[in-house]
């Protein structure tokens, strides 16, 4: 069990947790939406906390009342009102830093528009996928169910297989732990995982579809799983925060959908 650590505790919450993300996917609407809304509130809060410990003093209001706005902008297809909402946000969030006492312009404005911009456009497109389908509702959740599935089990075989045979470090400054063993098992797992939901419940998505998906989950994934060990890393820290026992915070354990649902979203966008 050594081997292993914290085993217990990350089934026991995924056993919990797996089957009510499913069913709220799977419900989508304003359910999905409010589902969507709390992740990106609790890691935007995680990144502005993981940025005052480099001496950042991010603008919280700021950035979750862009993210908001961000989030009701994917929720009704009101696309076109997202580049005069980040003006805003860039305009008046560099106005605002002249009212602050200390000589950290520089870093408070980048840290709260690049968190707000980087995380409420990236997260919300997964509102974007869910609702993509109007003429079969079902298939957008379907498609996030299997994202879903290539994404934990990437990440689980990747971690045991990582763990079991493990030689040689993947980005040895970045995530010591990380082999290149754990990521090619990793990569092959999220494949099939894809070509599983091919035969199964992403049938009306074509071959070529459910190869870059798979290809997505499987590199871009692991790498986004990569940038936010990166930034903890600056930081000193293993984790983004506590929250989820044995799993670490919310930024943790969705760090490789941040980077893969934009992908995706605009890949269906172009091919759809």
């Amino acid at each position: 069990m050594t081997k292993f650590p914290n085993l217990f505790q990350r089934v026991l919450i995924s056993i919990i947790a797996i089957p009510l993300i499913l069913l709220i996917v799977y419900l989508g609407k304003i359910y999905f939406t409010i589902f969507v809304s709390l992740i990106i509130f609790l890691t935007l809060f995680e990144f502005y906390k993981l940025s005052e410990q480099k001496g950042a003093k991010p603008d919280y209001f700021f950035g979750f009342v862009y993210s908001l706005f961000v989030i009701v902008i994917f929720h009704t297809n009101q696309l076109d009102y997202f580049l005069p909402l980040t003006f805003l946000l860039v305009a008046l969030g560099s106005i605002f830093n002249l009212t602050k006492s200390d000589n950290n312009a520089f870093l408070n404005f980048g840290v709260t528009v690049s968190g707000a911009i980087f995380l409420s456009l990236f997260y919300s497109t997964l509102i974007g996928i869910r609702e993509k389908f109007i003429d079969d509702y079902s298939k957008g959740a379907f498609i996030i169910m299997t994202v879903l599935a290539g994404i934990w089990i990437c990440d689980s075989a990747a971690y045991f297989g990582g763990t079991a045979y493990g030689k040689h470090p993947l980005l040895e400054r970045i995530s010591p732990k990380k082999s290149l063993e754990g990521s090619i098992f990793g990569f092959v797992f999220a494949i099939l995982t894809f070509v599983a939901g091919k035969l199964t419940i992403i049938s009306f998505l074509n071959w070529g579809d459910v190869i870059f998906m798979g290809l997505v989950v499987g590199v871009i994934g692991q790498i986004g799983d990569l940038v936010e060990s990166m930034f903890k890393r600056d930081v000193g820290v293993k984790d983004s925060s506590n929250l989820i026992p044995g799993h670490g915070g919310i930024l943790d354990r969705f760090d490789s959908l941040l980077f893969v649902s934009p992908f995706i979203y605009f890949y269906l966008n172009y091919a759809y």
